[in-house]
């Protein structure tokens, strides 16, 4: 992930989407940053990651105690924000 944005603007924007608290929003996205890193990238460099297999390994964290809405709802949120600054997409 391209770092061409601001942290800070990106948890604002996820904890007015979503009502969770900034440290569980930097929890989830700290998880979900291992998560993508232990992927493979592909022929382009991109890496394809399933939304459910994502949130499973968030909440399969010992220290993530939120409810499995509550995580979908910050990745979403955060693909909403990044998709907003064109530092990511769907893959087709």
């Amino acid at each position: 992930m391209s770092e061409s944005y601001n942290e800070q603007e990106l948890i604002e924007f996820i904890a007015e989407q979503t009502q969770a608290q900034a440290d569980e929003i930097r929890l989830v996205l700290k998880h979900e940053q291992a998560y993508v890193n232990a992927q493979q990238e592909d022929a382009k460099g991109e890496v394809d990651v399933d939304i459910d297999e994502l949130v499973d390994y968030v909440l399969s964290r010992s220290d993530v105690k939120l409810d499995e809405l509550t995580v979908e709802s910050i990745l979403e949120s955060e693909m909403d924000y990044l998709i907003k600054k064109g530092v990511a997409g769907y893959l087709d």
